[in-house]
């Protein structure tokens, strides 16, 4: 059994690592894949796959972290994924649930209330999530083309994205495979990823209540086609949801 997807790079376990890798043996977890979201994390994902032999990496930044990406992340990004132990790229794809215009920052509000104009206000908002859209585009084609070039499987990671994602990974898809990790989207969307042939990773929300929609999909993913993966220390399983996983 290999965990798909954990982040054991992120402070939640700086002082267990032994720890938790052993407990994962002990429950028949032979191998994990730790992810990067950042240049800084895909170098602790990196020192932690060098270290023990049960871990391997994936090297990435996420989209959130975008924004604070050197011009030149992917000469670093490039330098790692050549190693035998970094396995993906990712995670990379787009997130538009915290764009500018939903952000709530005093300063920024007092801004643009000085334009006076709710059109003026409206337009610079548009102008910053456009921004916002169009750097996150360019750092995800980047690692895709990172990708292609090594030969390296896609971890992907969207959220209120579906379109622009799928519009960007289709013209990578005779280039190289995606797995789209914790997928939450319909059956219909499924159907896209299937089509495209790309895999699907689940999380501990297959056990929410409020999860239908996700165990819906799970059980019609064929079981060469899906992942499992604890996204550790999130999402952790009914009953101990809410915990760290």
């Amino acid at each position: 059994m290999t965990d798909t997807h954990t982040h054991l790079n992120f402070p939640d376990f700086a002082s267990e690592i032994p720890q938790v890798l052993e407990r994962a043996r002990e429950a028949g977890v032979d191998r994990v894949v730790v992810i990067g979201t950042s240049l800084e994390s895909s170098r602790d994902a990196f020192a932690l796959a060098e270290e023990h032999e049960s871990v391997f990496a994936a090297v990435g930044v996420h989209p959130s972290s975008a924004d604070e990406a050197p011009d030149d992340f992917i000469a670093a990004l490039r330098e790692m994924a050549v190693h035998p132990k970094v396995v993906a790229i990712g995670e990379t794809g787009l997130d538009y649930r915290h764009l500018p215009s939903g952000e709530t920052d005093p300063k920024m509000r007092l801004k643009l209330e000085a334009l006076g104009s709710e059109n003026a206000r409206d337009l610079e908002w548009a102008i910053a999530d456009g921004a916002c859209k169009s750097r996150q585009a360019d750092v995800f084609e980047q690692q895709l083309e990172l990708a292609a070039e090594l030969g390296l499987n896609v971890v992907i990671h969207q959220r209120e994205a579906w379109e622009d994602t799928l519009a960007i990974v289709t013209r990578y898809s005779d280039r190289l495979k995606a797995v789209y990790h914790c997928f939450g989207e319909t059956t219909e969307r499924l159907s896209e990823l299937m089509n495209l042939g790309h895999y699907i990773s689940f999380t501990g929300i297959v056990t929410f209540k409020n999860g239908a929609q996700v165990r819906a999909s799970a059980a019609q993913v064929p079981l060469d086609r899906f992942m499992v993966e604890t996204d550790c220390p999130y999402l952790a399983p009914v009953p101990h949801r809410g915990q760290r996983c």
